[in-house]
């Protein structure tokens, strides 16, 4: 009586604790946007020029307002005797609360300035810090819709009205993106396991290991110990479904793998748990230390959502290996309804071992160990067992001529109106803007320089080519302003300042200045962060892929207990990685018509590609390993590929839907990591871990396992 108590209570318990937990985290969910930051800028090393540019202009102000630039664009042109009206609108949108003057005594808002073709006039605002940017410049935006007379267009552009945009465009993350990521997710479920139950119990395990590790994220960041932005807040989110769902399906498969071996849900629960804790544990782990690779990284952005991400893994690690396994045995084979699994003696008998260590199976051919196995999944392994050469050459094939894209890839940043997916007023008052001003109106190149040196450096910045003027900041005398023994001046591009034009304008300058003795002198600005911030990205891409293979090499062997086997899986990853980003590059240019990637992208999509595709490996390998023991090793890896193929392909589906969810988002760095990640997954599930891999391991045979004693093992075609 008191076993039967204990086992319905300790269940209980363990889903009690989660509920607790997930009831406080779960309505932190719609607080992450307080503790998080959009701003580029921020992103950046301390050590990065444009950084320190930064922190020394600040001393030229005492505001941290944010500029925006306000234009009004006719169909006709504006003379100046028309320019009244124009003027009483400056008083106007200077009457919008959460603007700051730029100096004592200066209006909130200044302008009009016409433009010389005469078919635009400019405003230059100032957002206050303090201030809610999105009622600020939603002000803005709709007083110029109510005063401008008929055949005159306004745009809020400019830093402030970029940064309110790409906000709007994350602000589906917190219901859309969870709600399409849920719902894909279930249909799947329903579709593979057609049980009612079981789906709701599975996406119960995903939803409440988000809600808690969002409670610690939020924390973290409250305390500023990490970085939260809008895209790791987003990928936070798809990382824990898919993951949680992955591990959760390899755990119910060998559950439900063992009622049919075992009478009673206990009995059942011990043989699952016994199968699937060390594959779910090495793979979290590997997904974990993959991530927690991103710390190397000398970006703010990256470096914060290695963390982020790796506590969102743990706690779906947590729950698919405590909370999973508590409610299926509250359920037991209800959770499979209508399609319960019956207790079949004939089916314990298959998979008693076989008698001795490492079992030789001398009378072993292609369909030893698919005995009782049917469906896709058996015709699968009895042509890679028929046809092992033909097929892994072919798939080999078949990745590296999708690789040969990789030429096509342009991931080497892309302007800040490229960014949003969806109409935006700011980009489009972006292009008026260039249509009548200077492009880099509102976002000017500046330069910190030693006092002594300011003629020489105002000289090099006023002729440096595609900068229009150039002048220092002065106090109303008309003197220089000089903080701590610099001076810092401002000059206006001809170009829109995040264009590629634009960073060839602010390389060149960098370059005149050192060329000409003005090596202490630092460059900032818009077009020097986005210059800074793709540079680093791509030494991080260097520095940390081969970080990333060496942890997940040495996870590997110790949990194959082998070398070659971990060679190889990593070396199929990472030629996978390379198939998916040389695809993605392709459709990206040729389909989709991105103008190119951020510069972020390939190491982010390397690090989930390689740590959650090898995730398969494992789920593959462990369980070939395990039954390469029972029956020797050709045979195991033919019916570890049967048994697992079903379980793990469903997984791969899962994953890339969740990613692919990531798509309802509109800004183009999501979108590229939603089709790089998806499109990948699917590569790797269907080719890599169902065709290369087996076939590859069965031409190799035992030696596979070298140099454990395993590798010694004769094992018979």
């Amino acid at each position: 009586m008191k076993s039967r108590w204990l086992r319905v209570l300790l269940p209980a318990v363990v889903v009690l604790v989660w509920l607790i937990g997930a009831a406080v985290g779960g309505p932190t969910f719609g607080r992450l946007e307080e503790v998080s930051s959009n701003d580029q800028a921020s992103f950046l090393p301390a050590s990065a020029e444009s950084t320190e540019a930064g922190e020394l202009q600040q001393r030229f102000s005492d505001s941290d307002a944010v500029p925006a630039v306000i234009l009004a664009e006719s169909d006709t042109a504006i003379e100046p005797q028309d320019l009244g009206p124009f003027e009483d609108l400056a008083a106007r949108l200077g009457e919008v609360e959460g603007l700051e003057p730029p100096a004592a005594g200066a209006p909130a808002v200044a302008g009009p300035v016409p433009s010389e073709d005469g078919f635009a006039v400019q405003y230059i605002a100032f957002v206050s810090s303090d201030a809610e940017l999105a009622e600020v410049v939603g002000e803005l935006r709709t007083i110029l819709d109510d005063d401008l007379p008929d055949g005159v267009t306004g745009y809020v552009t400019g830093p402030a009205g970029f940064a309110n945009d790409l906000v709007g465009a994350f602000g589906g993350i917190d219901g859309i993106l969870l709600g399409v990521a849920l719902g894909a997710v279930f249909i799947i479920l329903l579709a593979v396991y057609r049980s009612v139950v079981l789906p709701f119990l599975v996406l119960l395990t995903s939803v409440f290991a988000l809600a808690t590790s969002i409670l610690l994220v939020f924390w973290l960041a409250t305390l500023d110990v990490i970085q939260l932005s809008g895209q790791s807040q987003g990928i936070l989110s798809i990382l824990v479904i898919g993951a949680a769902t992955d591990y959760a399906l390899l755990l119910v498969a060998r559950f439900r793998e063992a009622l049919m071996e075992n009478e009673t849900k206990w009995e059942a629960m011990r043989a699952a748990y016994r199968g699937s804790f060390e594959p779910i544990l090495a793979s979290g782990a590997t997904v974990i230390l993959g991530l927690l690779c991103l710390l190397f990284s000398d970006l703010n952005s990256n470096r914060s959502l290695g963390p982020i991400a790796a506590i969102g893994i743990a706690f779906s690690l947590a729950a698919a290996l405590t909370l999973l396994p508590a409610l299926l045995l509250l359920f037991g084979r209800v959770a499979f309804w209508p399609l319960l699994p019956r207790y079949d003696p004939e089916s314990a008998a298959v998979v008693a071992p076989h008698h001795g260590r490492h079992a030789a199976a001398t009378d072993a051919g292609p369909e030893t160990g698919l005995e009782r196995l049917k469906g896709l999944w058996r015709r699968v392994a009895l042509l890679v067992g028929r046809r092992p050469r033909v097929l892994w050459i072919a798939s080999l094939l078949i990745l590296v001529a999708g690789a040969l894209g990789l030429t096509q890839l342009q991931a080497n940043g892309v302007p800040q109106s490229a960014l949003i997916l969806t109409p935006s007023n700011a980009v489009d008052g972006q292009e008026a803007l260039a249509r009548h001003f200077d492009a880099g109106s509102g976002s000017p190149v500046y330069v910190i320089a030693p006092d002594a040196d300011q003629e020489a450096v105002l000289d090099v910045v006023s002729a440096q080519q595609g900068i229009s003027d150039a002048a220092l900041t002065a106090d109303p005398g008309g003197a220089a302003v000089v903080e701590d023994g610099q001076v810092l001046i401002s000059g206006t591009l001809e170009y829109q300042a995040d264009s590629e034009q634009a960073e060839d304008v602010v390389r060149g300058l960098r370059t005149a200045l050192d060329d000409a003795g003005g090596g202490n002198a630092l460059v900032g600005g818009v077009t020097a962060v986005a210059i800074d911030t793709n540079d680093t990205a791509l030494a991080d891409l260097v520095k940390i892929i081969p970080i990333v293979l060496a942890v997940i090499l040495v996870v590997l062997i110790i949990l194959l207990r082998s070398v070659l086997a971990p060679v190889l899986l990593v070396a199929s990853v990472a030629l996978s990685y390379a198939t998916a980003l040389g695809v993605s590059a392709v459709v990206f240019n040729t389909v989709l018509g991105f103008e190119g990637a951020d510069a972020s992208v390939p190491l982010f999509g390397f690090v989930f590609l390689v740590a959650l595709g090898v995730d398969y490996n494992i789920f593959l390998m462990t369980r070939v390993r395990e039954e390469s023991l029972r029956i020797g090793t050709r045979p195991g890896i033919l019916r570890g590929l049967g048994v697992t193929g079903g379980v793990i392909t469903s997984a791969g589906v899962v994953l890339a839907a969740t990613f692919a969810a990531l798509g309802v988002i509109p800004v183009l760095f999501l979108a590229q990591i939603a089709f790089i990640v998806a499109f990948g997954v699917l590569l790797d599930t269907v080719l890599v871990r169902s065709l290369l891999i087996p076939a590859l391991a069965y031409d190799i045979g035992p030696r596979i396992w070298w140099p454990s004693k395993l590798g010694t093992v004769p094992s018979p075609r």
